[in-house]
C-alpha cells in the first residue's frame, strides 16, 4: 500500500485520468473528492464488500439450484 500525505486541496493522480482530491480535514474525518471517468465505478470499501459477498452467495445459490435439478432429473442434463 503506497501511503501519502496530503493536506486540504492537495490531490494525487492515479493513471493518468483518476485524481484524488482531500477537501477538507474535520476533527477524524477526512472529506475527499474523486474525478474519475463515468465508466470507472467507485464504491465505498463497505459497500463494495456488501456487492461482492452477495455477487458470492448467488453463484452459490445457483450452483445449488443446478445440484437439484440435476438430481431430480436423475442426473441427466
Amino acid at each position: 500500500m503506497l501511503v501519502l500525505s496530503r493536506k486540504k486541496g492537495e490531490s494525487i493522480v492515479i493513471q493518468n485520468d483518476i485524481v484524488v482530491t482531500v477537501l477538507a480535514v474535520e476533527g477524524d474525518v477526512v472529506k475527499i473528492g474523486i474525478s474519475a471517468p463515468k465508466d470507472i465505478d467507485i464504491y465505498r470499501k463497505e459497500i463494495f464488500d456488501a456487492i461482492q459477498q452477495n455477487n458470492q452467495s448467488a453463484v452459490m445459490d445457483l450452483e445449488a439450484v443446478q445440484k437439484a435439478m440435476l438430481g431430480m432429473n436423475g442426473g441427466k442434463k
